[in-house]
């Protein structure tokens, strides 16, 4: 919903410009869909123009590929 990594989204929290979390239970908290919509509408429109698109291809994870000799037979 949002483009900003949590830390930065726990600071803005911190310091109260963003929407306050309610506490779901002893140890969880949560914020309404209401509330976020509501605060990201209230931002200013930025000037910014989106980065371009560079088209190279995202890393999928740490998996390496398995050679023939790594493969043992059973």
């Amino acid at each position: 919903m949002l483009a900003l990594s949590v830390s930065t989204f726990q600071e803005l929290v911190r310091l109260k410009i963003a929407p306050q979390p309610r506490k779901l239970s002893g140890r969880r908290v949560g914020w309404l869909v209401r509330e976020l919509e509501e605060w990201a509408e209230s931002r200013p429109v930025s000037d910014l123009s989106p980065p371009p698109n560079t088209g190279a291809k995202k890393p999928r994870g740490s998996r390496q590929p398995v050679s023939p000799d790594d493969q043992t037979s059973a």
